[in-house]
C-alpha cells in the first residue's frame, strides 16, 4: 500500500516502486493498492499508474468501501477481514464486481508502505486492526508515539535514555503570543535550535534557528505542518586542533547516526551508520533533492560507542512499544566529550533500496529481498500473537 495523502508522498512512491520490483515472487502473490494525494484508494492497474506518474488514473478514483461506485472495494465484509484487494488485471480500467475474485477478496498481511501522516501514525494502523488483517510495522501506540516527537520524548525520558533539551509549544499558543513563546524557548534553551513540526516525518517543516530573528519564521514554518512544535537545542562543539578548541572557531557539527532494527519482541539492532549531510543539517532537501550527503557503514566509532548505540536504539525500540522495523537516529557530540543522544524513531522509514535503513541491514548480512520476506514474517507473528487475545468474557 503506497501513496497517501502526506507529504512524503513522492517518496512512499519510491520505496513502494523499489519493493515490488524486489519482493520475492516465488513465494508472494502481491496486490498493489494506491492512494492518491488527495485520499482515492486505487488499485489494479490504475495503483501501477500511480506509481508510474500517470495522473489520468485519478480520473478513475476508487473509494473505498463505496459498493456503488466500486463493486469489490470492500473494508469489512460480514466480519471477514478483507480491504480493498483486487488482484492486478490487464485493464486499468476501475474495477467491476466481476474483476475480484474471490482468492483476491481476502489480505494474508498488508505491507503499508505510507510515510509520514495517515500512514505511519497509528491511523491506518486502526483500520487494519478493525479489520482483522497482519500488517508489516508497529502497532496504533507504537506508531502514533514514533510520530510525535514530544511523546516520544517523554517515553525516551521515561525510559532513562540521552536526549537534547526541548521546548514544546502549541501551535495556538505560538500564534496568539508570540514574544511569549519565544521567551519560553529562549529561557529553557540556547541557539542554535532546531524547530520541527511534532507530528511529521522526512524533515519536511524543520528549520535551523542561529537567533531570535530566525526563531519566529521556523516557528511559523513548523506550524503550517502540526499543532505541536517541538524546539531542540542543538547538539555541536567548537571545532578542534590538537585537542585544543580554536580561539573563535565556528561550530562543528553534531555527527548524525542511524541504526536499523528488526523484530517483534526480541528485536535486533543492525550494524551502525552514519549520515554526513551534504548541506548543515539532514534536511528533505539534503534526503532526496540534493547531492552531496554520503552515508557511510559502518560509522567510525570505538567499539564501546558501537555497542552502547546499538543497545539503546532496541531500548528505544521497546520503550515506544514498537514491532516490525525501525530506524533510531543518534546526534553526537563533534568535541572531546562525544556524548551520545537519542533524537528520534522512524517506524517506516524510506525502503528504497538504496535508503538508509536497508543498507543498514545489508551491511549486518540481511539483503534487500530477505529483508522485505522478514518482514512480512515478522507482522504475520505478531498477528498470530494476537489471536491469543480474548476479547470478551465468553
Amino acid at each position: 500500500m503506497f501513496g497517501g495523502r502526506s507529504g512524503e508522498h513522492e517518496v512512499s512512491l519510491l520505496s513502494a516502486a523499489s519493493i515490488l520490483k524486489a519482493i520475492d515472487r516465488k513465494k508472494l502473490e502481491v496486490v498493489p493498492i494506491g492512494i492518491t494525494k488527495d485520499g482515492h484508494w486505487l488499485a489494479a492497474g490504475d495503483a501501477h499508474h500511480l506509481l508510474e506518474g500517470d495522473q489520468s488514473a485519478v480520473a478513475r478514483r476508487l473509494r473505498a468501501g463505496d459498493p456503488e461506485a466500486t463493486p469489490g472495494a470492500k473494508l469489512l465484509h460480514e466480519g471477514i477481514p478483507t480491504l480493498l484487494a483486487p488482484e492486478p488485471v490487464e485493464s486499468s480500467a476501475a474495477l467491476t464486481a466481476g474483476s475480484v475474485r474471490p482468492a483476491a477478496a481476502n489480505l494474508d498481511v498488508v505491507f503499508p508502505v505510507l510515510h509520514g501522516t495517515f500512514g505511519e501514525d497509528g491511523t491506518i494502523q486502526g483500520l487494519f486492526e478493525l479489520a482483522g488483517i497482519a500488517y508489516v510495522g508497529s502497532g496504533v501506540l507504537g506508531s502514533a508515539a514514533g510520530m510525535d516527537k514530544d511523546v516520544m520524548k517523554r517515553l525516551f525520558a521515561q525510559a532513562g535514555l540521552p536526549i537534547v533539551k526541548h521546548v514544546t509549544l502549541l501551535r495556538a499558543d505560538w500564534e496568539k503570543q508570540p514574544r511569549k513563546a519565544i521567551q519560553q524557548v529562549e529561557a529553557a534553551l540556547k541557539y542554535p535550535v532546531f524547530v520541527k513540526p511534532a507530528n511529521l516525518g522526512s524533515s519536511v517543516g524543520i528549520s535551523k534557528a542561529h537567533d531570535r530573528k530566525e526563531l519566529g519564521p521556523a516557528l511559523t514554518l513548523a506550524a503550517k505542518y502540526d499543532r505541536k512544535l517541538v524546539v531542540e537545542q542543538g547538539v555541536g562543539g567548537k571545532i578542534r586542533r590538537g585537542g585544543q578548541a580554536l580561539r573563535g572557531g565556528q561550530a562543528a557539527k553534531a555527527r548524525e547516526l542511524e541504526v536499523g532494527v528488526l523484530g517483534n519482541d526480541d528485536p535486533k539492532a543492525s550494524v551502525v551508520g552514519e549520515i554526513v549531510p551534504g548541506k548543515e543539517f539532514y534536511d528533505y532537501e539534503a534526503k532526496y533533492l540534493s547531492e552531496g550527503s554520503v552515508a557511510v557503514i559502518p560509522a567510525k566509532l570505538s567499539k564501546a560507542e558501537t555497542k552502547r548505540i546499538r543497545e539503546m536504539a532496541v531500548e528505544s525500540f521497546r520503550a515506544c512499544d514498537l514491532s516490525g522495523l525501525a530506524r533510531v537516529d543518534f546526534l553526537m557530540e563533534p568535541d572531546g566529550k562525544r556524548r551520545i543522544f537519542l533524537n528520534e524513531v522512524n517506524t517506516l522509514p524510506g525502503f528504497t533500496q538504496i535508503s538508509m535503513y536497508p543498507k543498514l541491514w545489508e551491511a549486518t548480512g540481511v539483503s534487500y529481498k530477505e529483508l522485505i520476506t522478514r518482514l512480512i514474517e515478522l507482522a504475520l507473528e505478531r498477528q498470530a500473537e494476537k489471536s491469543k487475545t480474548t476479547y470478551s468474557r465468553d
